[in-house]
């Protein structure tokens, strides 16, 4: 089996739709508020200003999986640029999160008339994808002790920053295991283990060592 390797450094896009005189409109979103439902019109593209987002689809049986969280400097609702009507999924924001709202022809034309702006765009969709076929891997290949670990280091951006010890908001059990498809206790199991061999730290927040990347390289 191949090793994970350590996340690769996501282009940066803080700042470039104002720089690129997009017309956007921000929105604020308090903690637990639906943003855009699974279903809904898909008519604008969202640029995370701040916040971390939930992306979550239901089954025709009512179970629901976590397919993503996003974070400040993420696009998300994208996909109305290659022809999708209608929301494939429900963004939820986890904590206070404010959102830029893009209309869909007024993205459209600003990546047309703006090679700068088009080109870090595609490139932060090329990392998206890229992130996604990792992620199906993990999921493939990988225990539930790998897929956990990996997720943390993911969520604390580890390889993007100089000071990978980044506190995140707090998440419960019951999502993480939503997001690497195993049981709140084994969740529980594994961070009590990681918190113990120093991995993790539980200070106002959750903080990711960056030794944690040992668990997901190790065979």
């Amino acid at each position: 089996m191949r090793k994970t390797k350590r996340p690769a450094r996501r282009p940066r896009v803080d700042g470039l739709i104002e720089a690129a005189g997009v017309a956007s409109q921000a929105l604020d979103y308090k903690p637990s508020t639906v943003i855009f439902a699974q279903g809904d019109a898909a008519t604008t593209v969202m640029f995370i200003r701040r916040g971390t987002v939930k992306l979550s689809v239901v089954s025709k049986g009512g179970k629901e999986a976590v397919v993503g969280l996003l974070e400040t400097g993420d696009f998300l609702g994208e996909g109305c640029l290659a022809g999708q009507n209608r929301r494939m999924a429900t963004a939820t924001a986890l904590t206070p999160t404010t959102v830029l709202i893009v209309e869909r022809q007024e993205m459209t034309a600003r990546l047309h008339d703006n090679p700068k702006f088009s080109d870090r765009f595609l490139s932060h969709m090329l990392a998206r994808n890229i992130r996604i076929e990792e992620d199906l891997v993990d999921q493939l290949f990988n225990s539930s002790e790998k897929r956990l670990a990996r997720a943390l280091l993911l969520l604390a951006r580890y390889g993007e920053q100089e000071q990978p010890q980044r506190v995140l908001p707090k998440l419960s059990q019951e999502l993480l295991a939503e997001m690497i498809g195993t049981t709140r206790s084994r969740v529980n199991f594994f961070m009590n283990k990681f918190r113990k061999l120093g991995f993790i730290e539980y200070n106002g927040g959750l903080k990711i060592d960056g030794s944690l990347l040992s668990v997901v390289l190790h065979d």
